[in-house]
């Protein structure tokens, strides 16, 4: 039996390389989309390769239309942006192309750093690579291709590696001092968001090398080693980057406790770790039609959070290894603290399954192990709970794939643009061809990266209701022509409202890009 695993473990392996290197080749040619987030970044690069500072973003004044003001973008860590544009340099891609690298190779990476953490932590490479298997199955797995999200591939690529430096670590030493320093500026250069997966390692990390030491000494001095180099990792990242601008972390709304404040983190194990928050569209935050009403949401939600409780305490009590134990506990009650702190304050950080999917990754390998010693009912009907989950991810991917080359329209840049058609948007490139000094209006921050001559303004979409901040959108001044591109569905009162936030232009003229899109253009002052 033990030779049987041992030789199918190494197939399943081979198996899952082969299936991430031809996805990833598919990729290539069919470059994803973007999220919001690694837009913006990719703005900042655009202004960076016009000229503009390291991660400053320059864009047109709202006071002063014809002014450029400059921000340095501290909301999201640069790694989103450089990785991708490191391929760009090497091997001379264009964006798109260079971010179906990146994913490429950091799935690559986050696969093979969390099967060496899961097989240092104590369990069978068996059970490690069917834990892979499980990861392969979630949505979060397939988004990335579909949709480049920046920080969260870059990620999943370090966290494997990070955890297991933080089990493999045994003794104080320069290799401590240099894990602890290197691995908190990569971290946060990936994503900011890992710098409480920092703590809740180190914090792993200085419990297992102080365990079986009797005296608060012997715990201070080891935790001396950990917390000196994390102090001056720490410190750098904060007067180097996050001093300089705002964060999700600068402005609180308030103390406000609801039913999801402390529920959401709870549920955690079981909304990232089987795909359920993808899978609603988005429990809370909706990122998609919403499928339960909020009443609603908040039920499931509390229900979850129950089964994730039992979930962990059942891991916690059946997993024979005291090191997995740890990491799970930390993690999970970190989580929940960390998180639960930030939705009471009302930070602007969202509810949403991303956020904890290190929780859900590594309670994986302890799932695996609580059904490999259950009945065979139980393992029947984890494995359709699997095969449903990986039917709905792969269905998802190949519907992705198909908007992507079919639908999505392609420029300059090479991401796929699923915001605008491709008529509309070679009417984009070719003013921008023609004009200098022009202003370029988008509702939809990707678009923009097709404009290489001339500035541009984006703005955030109205909603139906027709409720916005005025102050959000008024842009004061006159500067050269004014090129508004807007979907046809904003013909009323959305189009109104959106001339108006240019009260120094008139005579605008309204023409069809496509049988969707329509460009409002004004060369007057008023």
């Amino acid at each position: 039996m033990l030779s049987q695993k041992s030789k199918s473990y190494k197939v399943i392996l081979l198996i899952i390389g082969l299936a991430v290197l031809i996805i990833g080749v598919i990729l290539f040619f069919i470059p994803p989309a973007l999220f919001p987030d690694p837009a913006n970044g990719f703005n900042v690069l655009r202004c960076m390769q016009l000229g503009g500072s390291f991660n400053v973003l320059s864009a047109p004044d709202q006071s002063d239309i014809a002014q450029n003001y400059d921000e340095f973008l501290t909301w999201w860590s640069p790694g989103q942006y450089l990785v991708p544009y490191f391929f760009k340099l090497i091997a001379g891609l264009n964006t798109g192309q260079a971010s179906s690298i990146t994913v490429a190779i950091g799935t690559l990476c986050g696969l093979s750093g969390f099967y060496s953490f899961f097989k240092k932590i104590g369990f069978t490479p068996f059970v490690s690579v069917i834990s892979l298997v499980f990861i392969i199955c979630q949505l979060a797995f397939f988004v990335p291709y579909v949709f480049y999200n920046g920080g969260e591939i870059l990620l999943f690529a370090f966290e494997g590696w990070f955890l297991y430096g933080c089990i493999a670590l045994k003794k104080p030493g320069f290799v401590l001092i240099l894990f602890v320093l290197l691995s908190g500026w990569i971290g946060f250069f990936c994503k900011s968001s890992f710098i409480w997966i920092y703590i809740a390692g180190l914090c792993c990390l200085w419990i297992r090398l102080s365990s079986g030491r009797f005296g608060v000494i012997e715990w201070i001095k080891k935790g001396l080693w950990i917390g000196i180099p994390a102090a001056l990792s720490l410190v750098t990242i904060y007067v180097l980057f996050l001093s300089k601008g705002q964060s999700p972390a600068t402005v609180s709304k308030g103390l406000k406790l609801m039913a999801e404040t402390f529920s959401f983190p709870l549920a955690a194990p079981i909304l990232s770790g089987f795909s359920l928050d993808d899978m609603f569209h988005g429990l809370i935050y909706h990122f998609g039609r919403p499928i339960f009403s909020h009443d609603w949401a908040v039920v499931i939600l509390i229900l979850l959070a129950l089964l994730s409780v039992v979930l962990v305490m059942g891991i916690i009590r059946k997993v024979p290894n005291d090191n997995y134990r740890l990491f799970v506990c930390i993690f999970y009650f970190g989580a929940l603290l960390f998180f639960g702190i930030i939705y009471l304050k009302q930070l602007n950080i969202s509810y949403e399954a991303r956020h904890f999917r290190i929780v859900g990754l590594i309670i994986i390998p302890g799932i695996i192990y609580l059904v490999s010693k259950s009945r065979r009912s139980i393992k029947f009907i984890f494995t359709i709970v699997c095969i449903g989950i990986a039917c709905f991810s792969f269905t998802y991917l190949i519907k992705g794939f198909g908007i992507n080359k079919n639908s999505s329209a392609k420029g300059v840049s090479g991401i796929s643009q699923i915001n605008i058609d491709q008529q509309s948007l070679n009417a984009v490139m070719k003013l921008d061809k023609e004009n200098r000094n022009a202003t370029f209006v988008f509702i939809s921050n990707d678009i923009g990266l097709e404009v290489i001559h001339n500035r541009v303004i984006n703005l955030p979409p109205i909603t139906d209701d027709l409720k916005i901040d005025m102050d959000d959108y008024q842009y004061e001044g006159f500067a050269g022509p004014l090129f508004i591109v807007l979907p046809e569905s904003y013909n009323g009162p959305k189009e109104k409202m959106i001339m108006k936030a240019f009260p120094n232009y008139a005579g605008f003229n309204l023409s069809m890009l496509s049988d969707k899109y329509v460009l409002y253009e004004a060369r007057m002052k008023r």
